[in-house]
């Protein structure tokens, strides 16, 4: 058969497609904006009707409705996520969901070597082309290893998926059930902008030299950041993902790619998340390179770039320089993603720096960041010996090389002034010394 008879002999409707799955069954949902949003949806309809039993759900970003992790759903189907968001959330902590730890650019390795088997894998994608390929769009970073191991692969072909170069595109042999929609993808309207993302981003924008290979994340402080490279030159992109925030300075030629050693004048990029204008602006854009997370996130590849500059988030960092970016004491909230992958590929990398920012406290302003211990039962995401660089909005705490007693010292000096009392008091104590402004 040529690909357009394989590709009509394997198209079916949304029902026939939820019902290859079985009673327990391991489904692994497309990324973020990848996820097949017509299909769990569906198969959260369809399930109880069908008898269905035991089927665990995994994936990392989760951007759906969560439709299959209500509560009434439990004992159909059970979520496992490595990298907790949305109504993922909700169902860990009622215990009726499950987290795997493990980093982002080892999700593939795991899925190719059984750690998480694949029994099914669903996904959206383009229609195929003239020549039998469909397009992964704007997710490819573990679908390859998926779609390659999978016993059952089945893929929602929407119409509205942009197109993307590198290594996105799949033959239409490769999968084994199509069905067919039409909506428009998920989007992630651009975030306020406050003061203190702007403080933190000027920082941070001092420390990026021209011709540096940034990876930034999505967010209010990913995007002041980038308000403040307008006159930076020659920037390369070598991320997890990136967002509307990188337009501007695309189409201005601040970011060219062409001081990168990978993939010259090239974005390099695993998933995308944005609003409809960044989609059409991805779609067909030659400037862009996907590539799945095994190497865009292998720190080893990272550090081929000179000049990495990696910026990631936390919720806390504690006076020897730990940082938990994951968790709020025992309670799982999000997950270690990249961090780890950049954090360690940017300090390899020649003139690289890890940066970790976040606010000096909580949005109530009751709570430091910068706190004494962790909190009980919280994971370390970034070890003290991976750290580099802490940015809040009092400023910078560059901390590798030093000691514990001046790592802490220099981190009290960016905390928020109404905490550095007590926080001064646990430096005299630790120290047993005396402290001088």
């Amino acid at each position: 058969m040529n690909p357009q008879e394989i590709y009509k002999s394997r198209l079916m409707g949304v029902d026939d497609a939820v019902k290859l799955l079985k009673s327990g069954d391991r489904l692994i949902l497309g990324h973020a904006i990848g996820e097949p949003t017509t299909f769990t949806k569906r198969m959260a309809e369809l399930g109880p009707e069908l008898g269905l039993k035991g089927i665990e759900v995994n994936h990392e970003v989760y951007m759906g409705g969560g439709e299959y992790m209500q509560p009434e759903m439990e004992g159909i189907f059970r979520n496992n996520s490595m990298f907790v968001g949305g109504p993922a959330r909700t169902a860990i902590k009622e215990k009726r969901a499950d987290f795997t730890p493990g980093f982002f650019h080892e999700y593939p390795k795991m899925i190719r070597e059984g750690y998480l088997h694949p029994d099914v894998f669903a996904a959206q994608c383009t229609p195929p082309d003239k020549f039998g390929y469909v397009n992964l769009g704007v997710s490819c970073d573990y679908a390859l290893a998926a779609i390659e191991v999978a016993d059952t692969v089945i893929m929602e072909v929407n119409d509205q998926m942009p197109t993307t170069y590198g290594s996105t595109f799949v033959h239409v042999s490769e999968i084994d059930a199509f069905f067919e929609s039409s909506h428009p993808l998920i989007e992630l309207q651009p975030p306020k902008i406050g003061e203190i993302e702007k403080k933190i981003g000027k920082y941070i924008a001092d420390l990026i030299p021209d011709g540096a290979c940034i990876q930034l994340g999505i967010g209010a402080l990913p995007d002041a950041i980038l308000s403040f490279l307008g006159d930076k030159k020659d920037l390369g992109v070598h991320t997890e993902m990136i967002s509307d925030g990188t337009i501007p300075l695309i189409e201005s030629g601040v970011i060219n790619g062409k001081r990168k050693q990978t993939f010259n004048g090239k974005i390099t990029s695993a998933f995308f998340m944005g609003t409809k204008k960044f989609y059409d602006f991805i779609d067909r854009n030659p400037a862009i390179q996907m590539m799945p997370v095994d190497y865009t996130n292998d720190p080893d590849i990272i550090a081929q770039n000179d000049n990495v500059i990696a910026v990631n988030s936390c919720i806390q960092v504690d006076l020897m320089g730990q940082v938990c970016s994951e968790a709020i004491g025992e309670r799982q909230i999000s997950g270690i993603g990249g961090q780890l992958d950049f954090v360690r590929g940017a300090n390899r990398s020649k003139g690289g720096k890890a940066i970790i920012a976040m606010a000096s406290t909580t949005k109530d302003g009751k709570t430091s960041k910068i706190v004494p211990f962790l909190d009980h039962g919280a994971p370390v995401t970034t070890d003290r010996c991976d750290v580099n660089y802490i940015v809040t909005e009092y400023g910078v705490a560059e901390l590798k090389g030093k000691t514990l007693r001046e790592r802490a010292r220099r981190l009290i000096n960016i905390a928020h002034p109404d905490f550095r009392p007590d926080l001064i008091k646990e430096w005299e104590r630790r120290f047993n010394m005396e402290w001088e402004a």
